[in-house]
């Protein structure tokens, strides 16, 4: 089994977070108000978006296609009022060159049944998370706690059901 891994770190007075992959790569996050990165819920297309075109590509050039340029657009819809779900998240493939239609469509129904782990967790529900609490005192001790959410949506608002 792999484990990913990152860090975030509160970056000044605002929401300015800076997250940072086990793989060493960062990017920064914030809200509208300090406006100098991504907005989480705005990672949620991007990733699923960015997993499944490295698939694609990586099978139409492993089915030697003649591709010569590839895009991708990504747009997710949510719910109004918290949490704001995801009802819906639509990706565009624009695939450039003499590329065999079917073989586009082989490969974006590979990636989207088999390969791409972002776009199958995002739509399985399936992930359990656990939330933990390290409290660093100015003292110098520490305390640690666990907040239990069990099972998928058990954390979400009243009127939230899944699927």
């Amino acid at each position: 089994m792999a484990t990913k891994t990152g860090t975030i770190t509160l970056d000044g007075d605002g929401l300015r977070l800076v997250a940072k992959a086990g793989s060493g790569h960062e990017i920064v996050m914030d809200d509208g108000i300090g406006d100098t990165g991504l907005r989480p819920a705005e990672l949620i297309p991007i990733a699923v978006a960015g997993c499944t075109a490295m698939d694609v590509v990586s099978i139409l050039r492993k089915k030697q296609q003649p591709l010569t340029g590839y895009a991708i657009e990504a747009s997710g819809e949510q719910r109004e009022g918290h949490p704001s779900l995801f009802t819906r998240i639509d990706i565009t493939h624009v695939v450039s060159g003499d590329v065999d239609p079917a073989a586009i469509r082989r490969a974006i129904e590979l990636s989207a049944t088999k390969y791409c782990s972002v776009g199958a967790t995002v739509g399985s529900g399936i992930a359990a998370i656990h939330h933990h609490y390290r409290l660093r005192r100015p003292d110098g001790s520490e305390e640690a706690g666990e907040v239990v959410v069990e099972g998928p949506y058990a954390h979400a608002a009243p009127g939230v059901q899944p699927g």
